[in-house]
């Protein structure tokens, strides 16, 4: 044995048994190079430091995967933070779903993806997602046509924001750019950020766990295709099959959502409503001025409804003109005055439109 090999055999003897798979080789005076595995699990606990990190490793996921449709349900009990995360991308082969979460795994051989949050394509993303959580699965995945995550945290290990209900705003400049607007950095303005950076490749959808299911039921109902069954049917999509109640709750069940069957026949009968686009939810205001400048004001003119959806004053006039018109030939044949003002109203369940009758 030569010097150097029996050296490294009395350093490793004289470690801890646990340590000593860490090391590949004693260097002196307290250096030692660590084994590639050991390098990899401590680059994975820096990766993602919160639960926050994780949803966007999760996000940019789905994204390079091609995803255009990104649904994220998300629920908190206790210190237990669980996490469902449905795309129509790419899909994993069912013989990868495990392997997927080992790191230097990843389908870029040839590219990677350099955005807003660094270097992605090392085959490292669901390696520190898993490395972090209680538990992270790939519950379900077609080739082709897109895949389910289920992941948990503990929040006592790897913390979140305490505040998750507060939205930012999205923020106007005065050069035209919108950006994702001051307030606690939660789960909502990380996936905002995310979904306002790459709107032009996907759509993000987010809420809870429930919303995630309503939204899949009808993603499912509005995209299937007539004889569309079994366990080919994309994912994203397999939740409108269900044709009762009791196989809405199983179907969740499969993807890691705990849903009742109360919560099940309220989506069945469009109680539950699907989510809105992400970015459509938020507030839209004006930058802040210079110094000297008026006070920005909050997007004018605007009718809104419970998931932050506007109308401008000047889309407002036009469609209220466009009423006037039709109502106009209308009021012609019946004998009433055709020249009055509709009343418009936008509230949670539609856009009521109201004529004041006036016989002539």
């Amino acid at each position: 044995m030569s010097d150097s090999a029996e050296k490294l055999a009395a350093f490793l003897d004289s470690m801890p048994a646990g340590a000593r798979f860490r090391v590949e080789d004693d260097l002196g005076d307290g250096f030692v190079r660590l084994r590639v595995s050991e390098a990899e699990r401590r680059q994975a606990k820096q990766d993602i430091r919160c639960v926050e990190d994780a949803v966007i490793e999760m996000l940019r996921n789905a994204r390079d995967a091609h995803a255009r449709t990104i649904i994220v349900g998300s629920s908190r009990s206790g210190n237990i933070r669980r996490i469902v995360m449905a795309d129509d991308g790419d899909g994993v082969p069912n013989r990868l779903r495990e392997r997927i979460f080992e790191p230097r795994v990843t389908s870029k051989l040839d590219s990677m993806t350099m955005d807003d949050w660094g270097v992605h394509g090392r085959g490292m993303a669901l390696y520190s997602v898993r490395e972090n959580a209680e538990r992270a699965e790939c519950v379900a995945s077609v080739e082709g046509k897109g895949s389910v995550f289920f992941v948990e945290f503990d929040c006592s290990k790897v913390p979140e924001k305490s505040d998750q209900s507060t939205a930012s705003p999205l923020v106007k400049q005065a050069d035209g750019a919108w950006l994702v607007g001051a307030g606690p950095h939660n789960i909502l303005k990380s996936a905002s950020e995310f979904a306002l950076a790459n709107r032009a490749a996907c759509t993000v959808y987010l809420g809870s766990l429930v919303d995630c299911a309503a939204t899949m039921y009808a993603f499912g109902r509005q995209f299937l295709s007539v004889g569309e069954t079994g366990d080919n049917v994309a994912p994203i999509k397999r939740l409108g099959l269900a044709r009762d109640a009791s196989a809405l709750v199983d179907a969740a069940n499969s993807f890691g959502i705990d849903m009742s069957a109360r919560s099940a026949h309220r989506i069945i009968a469009g109680s539950v409503e699907p989510l809105a686009p992400l970015l459509e939810t938020l507030e839209r205001m004006h930058a802040e001025p210079e110094k000297g400048e008026k006070k920005p004001r909050r997007a004018e003119g605007a009718l809104r409804d419970h998931r932050g959806l506007k109308i401008s004053s000047g889309d407002l006039q036009a469609f209220s003109s466009a009423l006037k018109t039709a109502y106009a030939e209308l009021a012609e044949g019946y004998y009433l005055e055709p020249d009055v003002e509709p009343s418009i109203r936008l509230s949670a369940d539609g856009l009521h439109v109201t004529f004041p009758i006036a016989k002539l």
